[in-house]
């Protein structure tokens, strides 16, 4: 069985498409924007809001690593 096919902890990701893990790894994304990518796909089916608040607070690391944006 590929680990794929299994979900730990939920079953939110096992209806979509593409998982935020495949996604992520065919496109060799950075932790930050995956991370970003995971939040975004999964708040409806999870933690509503909380998700996309963890997902702009990933773009605000992302916009303060990477572009010494901050605030």
């Amino acid at each position: 069985m590929s680990a794929l096919s299994e979900q730990a902890g939920g079953n939110h990701y096992k209806d979509l498409a593409i998982q935020p893990v495949e996604y992520i790894y065919n496109n060799q994304l950075p932790y930050l924007e995956g991370n970003v990518v995971k939040y975004v796909t999964r708040h409806k089916s999870k933690n509503g809001a909380e998700d996309i608040r963890k997902a702009i607070h990933y773009c605000q690391l992302i916009l303060e690593l990477e572009y010494g944006e901050k605030g």
